[in-house]
């Protein structure tokens, strides 16, 4: 077998590559931004300029250039896949995939048509979202790319712990509170919304409270964590171990 080297490429066997935003915020295990969600090595880039004023509140385009910029930098060290870790990077998701030689997926809003196809006719895909209000049909137009989807969204942005830990970034994250909220958001989702039988985290801070809330309502929970793991498989196969 021959290995070889890419220029400036320093470190090896990292198969996903992660653009991340400027938050000050701690990264409980589920999140993309903690490197212990996985089972395998990850390779981070931050993007300074992507703060939540800049990516989440306002959908900033100034913010792709830079974003080009951290997924030449994950390509160029070797990753065979490059994601970010905020639904709300959905926005740059067309123009990374057009740009970079490897498969990109910035959101896992890409779940949306997959997830919905999964559901009858009639049924909906509940989305909890770090902030509805910002949640435009411009994110949606770039998840669906075409596709029909039956959508119910309910919001994290008014839920105290929550907004303390994510909008306002205090530096803490009370875990414990931070589920209950979640868990009472779906919860009181699917009462208004009896359609809705599968569930879609926009946010990547909510996969660590995803059993939890499948626990309470009984659905399936589609997250980040699902969406990485899914092309993860697909980037790095291995060969299958049995007996004949």
């Amino acid at each position: 077998m021959t290995y070889t080297v890419k220029p400036g490429q320093i470190t090896f066997g990292q198969p996903i590559g992660i653009i991340m935003m400027a938050s000050f915020m701690p990264f409980p295990p589920g999140t993309p931004g903690n490197a212990t969600t996985f089972s395998y090595p990850v390779l981070y880039e931050r993007v300074p300029e992507a703060d939540m004023e800049h990516l989440v509140y306002d959908g900033d385009q100034a913010l792709l250039e830079p974003m080009l910029e951290a997924g030449w930098r994950l390509v160029n060290a070797g990753v065979r896949a490059v994601t970010g870790n905020c639904g709300f990077m959905i926005l740059f998701q067309e123009a990374l995939a057009r740009e970079l030689p490897v498969p990109v997926f910035m959101s896992s809003l890409l779940q949306l048509p997959f997830v919905s196809r999964l559901l009858k006719p009639d049924e909906a895909v509940g989305i909890i979202s770090a902030s509805e209000r910002s949640l435009t049909p411009e994110h949606m137009r770039i998840a669906l790319d075409g596709a029909k989807a039956n959508t119910v969204v309910a919001g994290m942005e008014d839920q105290p712990a929550f907004h303390a830990a994510i909008h306002a970034e205090v530096g803490e994250l009370d875990f414990e509170r931070v589920e209950r909220e979640v868990v009472t958001v779906a919860e009181a989702l699917i009462e208004e919304n009896p359609s809705v039988k599968a569930l879609l985290f926009e946010c990547t801070d909510l996969p660590p409270y995803a059993a939890a809330v499948q626990e309470a309502t009984g659905l399936p929970v589609f997250d980040y964590s699902t969406l990485i793991d899914y092309v993860f498989s697909a980037v790095l196969r291995t060969r299958f171990d049995g007996y004949m």
